[in-house]
């Protein structure tokens, strides 16, 4: 329990990514499943939260819901928990828009959208609706 607890110390994480860290340090089955069903039941651990929280944080920094999904997944979250996380946030298309504003709307930012996990269709319609602008995608 202890050991489970100092993986929490930093940051939150996700009942999959205590359960690999236990298990990277020898404990037992039963001992993961105990330590894992007291943090829940404490509510120390929370993979709706988490799921929140992160997608939040990632979104916050500029990402994409395609780079939100599949840091989640890395996270082994189940997906209906992804899902409901991504809902919660900023539509994709607003959080495009508000980097356009900020960094131009040139086919520099549109490769940086792509990069952060931006759809094709985000990019192309936030691009595209800046006046005077072309994109040859």
């Amino acid at each position: 329990m202890e050991t489970a607890l100092r993986s929490l110390r930093h940051r939150d994480r996700s009942a999959a990514q205590i359960e690999a860290y236990l298990e990277e340090r020898g404990f037992s089955e039963g001992e993961r499943r105990e330590a894992l069903e007291t943090l829940v039941r404490t509510g120390l651990v929370d993979d709706r939260r988490f799921a929140t929280a992160r997608a939040t944080a990632l979104a916050g920094r500029g990402a994409g819901d395609a780079l939100v999904r599949h840091d989640l997944m890395k996270a082994h979250l189940e997906t209906e928990v992804v899902d409901a996380a991504l809902e919660a946030l900023e539509s994709e298309r607003d959080r495009a828009e508000r980097i356009v504003a900020r960094r131009g709307a040139d086919a520099k930012t549109a490769r940086y959208l792509a990069g952060k996990g931006f759809s094709e269709e985000v990019v192309r319609g936030v691009i595209a609706q800046s006046p005077g602008q072309a994109l040859g995608l």
